[in-house]
């Protein structure tokens, strides 16, 4: 993989809607790699290579703010985009609270989502036209 192509971890367990994800993203540049829990990121991500994290907020066991947690007890924060159906108002807020990070409430189209990654890649300061080079 080169280092500079942008990669992006899913973890989302609903195995239509993580699908529909990857298809989008791959279809607009962006290597993508799925797991349907945070258990399996946890087991099988390699973090270095990773440019953006989309993380659904109620997965079956760890859930997606524990995962990220997790995460960010060994690492710098890496930007993230917080995704759920259950919105409600503690979870907004605490999402506010994180630096590059956004929330999107489900279900979204599609553009919403790839608005928040260039959005995020941006503050990064990655060159959000050319995600493959």
């Amino acid at each position: 993989m080169s280092p500079n192509k942008w990669t992006i971890d899913i973890v989302e367990d609903d195995a239509s809607f993580r699908h529909a994800l990857e298809r989008l993203l791959r279809a607009s540049g962006f290597e993508v790699l799925t797991f349907a829990s945070a258990e399996e990121f946890l087991q099988n991500s390699v973090p270095q290579l990773r440019r953006c994290l989309i993380i659904d907020l109620h997965l079956p066991g760890m859930s997606g703010f524990e995962l990220f947690d997790r995460l960010t007890a060994s690492a710098p924060p890496r930007p993230t985009i917080f995704m759920t159906a259950q919105d409600q108002d503690s979870l907004r807020e605490r999402a506010s609270r994180i630096p590059d990070s956004v929330y999107l409430r489900k279900p979204f189209v599609g553009s919403a989502l790839l608005e928040a990654v260039h959005f995020l890649l941006k503050r990064e300061g990655l060159d959000t036209e050319n995600p493959k080079t």
